[in-house]
This record gives C-alpha cells, sequence and structure tokens, in this order.
C-alpha cells in the first residue's frame, strides 16, 4: 500500500517523466506581492515609531537637507590665548574654560586660569582633538577655549543713546552685506582701535558674531557692541533724523576719503561686500558716497581692510581738528 504524498507533491504512481503545462498555468499560480515593509505593517514596532517619529517632525519642522542641530549647537566657543583672556577680562558670561592636557603655560594661561578660580567658572581639562572639534574647521586654539552663550546684540538705537551719553562723537560702521565672520571680526577689531563705538550689521544677508567672528576681532567683540538691524535702510534713515550722517564706501565715491569734510561730525561708515558693493537702497540712503583711492595694480579691497582705512582717516581727520 503506497503511503500518501504531501499535498502538491509529484506523485510517484506513474513511471519516467511526467509531461508538464509548459507554463500555461503560470498566471494561476499568482501569489501576495512583495512583503511590506516593517514600518507599513500597522502591527509592528516599526510602524508605531514612524508614527511617533512622524509627529515629532510636524511639531518641530525642519528645512529638507538642513543638518541636525545638537542641544548645545547655541553655544559659541572662543578660541585662542588673546582671545579667550580678552574675553575673561571684560566679564562675559562664559560657562566653561577648556585647557588642554599637558598646555604650555604661559602668562596668558595662567591669568586666564586666576581668572576662572575668582570668578568661580567651572575648568576642565580636555585632550587637543576635542579642542580641535571646539575651534572648528580651521579654527586655531592654541591649547585653550571658553564656552559663551549666544551673543546679544544690541538695538541700533540703545546703542546710539548710549555713546551720546558718554560725551563722545559717534563713530560707527555699518555693513551691507558683508557675509563672512572673519571680515566682522575684523571690522569690530578696527572699530575698536581707531575710536569707534559700536557696528550695526541687517538681520538678513549678513555675518553673525560666531566663533569665527570673535576669532578674528582677537577679544575686541567683548568692547565693542554689536547692534542688530531689522532693515537697515530704515535704521540708516532713522539715524540720520537724529544728526548722524551716513557716508558710504564705494569705488565709484565722487569724493575721495582724504578730502572728506565730515570727519568732526557723528557718523557711521557704511562698508558693502567686496563682490557687489552697496544696495540701491543704502546707497540712496548714504548723505556721501566716498571712495578710497588706490593704486590700479588692485581692483578693489577686502570690506575688512576697507574699514581699516577708512576708519583711521576719520580718526586722523578727527585728531587733527582736535589740535586745532
Amino acid at each position: 500500500m503506497t503511503k500518501p504524498g504531501r499535498p502538491g507533491a509529484g506523485g510517484k504512481g506513474k513511471k519516467g517523466m511526467m509531461k508538464g503545462s509548459g507554463g500555461h498555468g503560470r498566471k494561476k499560480l499568482s501569489g501576495r506581492g512583495p512583503t511590506p515593509k516593517a514600518e507599513d505593517r500597522t502591527y509592528h514596532k516599526a510602524h508605531k515609531r514612524k508614527q511617533l517619529a512622524d509627529r515629532s517632525a510636524a511639531k518641530h519642522p525642519q528645512k529638507s537637507g538642513a543638518p541636525r542641530r545638537r542641544p548645545n549647537d547655541d553655544n559659541e566657543y572662543v578660541t585662542g590665548r588673546n582671545s579667550v583672556l580678552e574675553a575673561l577680562r571684560t566679564k562675559i558670561p562664559a560657562t566653561t574654560l577648556y585647557i588642554a592636557q599637558r598646555v604650555e603655560m604661559d602668562d596668558r594661561v595662567k591669568e586666564m586660569l586666576s581668572i576662572a578660580h575668582k570668578r568661580d567658572l567651572p575648568m576642565l581639562e580636555v585632550t587637543r582633538p576635542e579642542l580641535d572639534r571646539m575651534a572648528g574647521f580651521d579654527g586655531v586654539h592654541q591649547g585653550v577655549a571658553l564656552k559663551v552663550p549666544p551673543y546679544e546684540y544690541a538695538h541700533p538705537q540703545d546703542m546710539l543713546e548710549k555713546i551720546i551719553a558718554t560725551g563722545e562723537t559717534p563713530l560707527m560702521v555699518a555693513l551691507d552685506g558683508v557675509t563672512d565672520p572673519r571680515n566682522l571680526g575684523a571690522i569690530i577689531r578696527s572699530t575698536a582701535a581707531f575710536g569707534g563705538q559700536g557696528v550695526i550689521i541687517p538681520q538678513r544677508r549678513s555675518a553673525a558674531v560666531n566663533s569665527a567672528a570673535w576669532k578674528t576681532s582677537a577679544g575686541a567683540a567683548a568692547r565693542i557692541p554689536v547692534a542688530m538691524a531689522s532693515n537697515l535702510t530704515s535704521t540708516l534713515k532713522d539715524l540720520k533724523k537724529q544728526g548722524v550722517f551716513v557716508l558710504g564706501l564705494d569705488g565709484g565715491g565722487e569724493v575721495q576719503m582724504p578730502d572728506i569734510e565730515l570727519a568732526d561730525r557723528p557718523l557711521v561708515l557704511v562698508i558693502g561686500s567686496e563682490g557687489d558693493g552697496l544696495s540701491r537702497l543704502v546707497t540712496e540712503t548714504c548723505d556721501q558716497i566716498v571712495s578710497i583711492p588706490i593704486s590700479q595694480a588692485a581692483e578693489s579691497l577686502n570690506a575688512g581692510i576697507a574699514a581699516s582705512v577708512a576708519l583711521y582717516q576719520v580718526s586722523t581727520l578727527r585728531a587733527a581738528a582736535d589740535a586745532d
């Protein structure tokens, strides 16, 4: 007696080769299709995780392709011995001082440690790779870093009122389309060096006071306030109503820098980007467009250098006027 075979298995009752269908019945053997992904199966844990992630993304929308921010991304790191020491001296609200392992001690590092100790500022010893990460791609930390909260910008009107309260003649710098934070840092440093009292940046299309600007300013960002204008043109018009003259720097200016007659007045110098220069609306708002005479060997000046030359010229003319 033969045993019953498995359902669907070929029988052994006949000898020799069995004749097949030639594939004519293939359509009758259609399956259920590909297996759904785990996150698409309502009974699977992955489906619940996907629903939670979608609800979280809806509450906190993020631009497509934008990198996710770490919880401490809002912090900035001031790096370099001069910058860190100047920031500590001016008592900016730092949160942590980082020192590299086996750091080479000099007078600056000793003073940093002393100030941090007196202020009860937490001090941590970290590896150099960790400091490299804090300093960024092209940063130089020299074995020290200082964690600081996001920069608090002043209001242009408040900044002007504080300058007037000191009895000084206002000298400010406004930036129009300067997007390199290193240029911003250099301009802050030059403003401090040549008697300026503040810098104004627009809310859009502008570099921010970040770690790169802090580094380039060599600590001047701790002493020179930076104000943010929601609309630069409107802010310049408001300053003009209060007696501040607006001078725009442009290669095609009708007056060369050494010949300006407004140096002893309250001034705001407007610096445009190296590529596009001043925008049309800002140009129309300026009281005067001045140029810096340069050799034909150079087409233009970097924004940071142009600001330095202009500030030096104004400070020289003011010193000469005071001497008279």
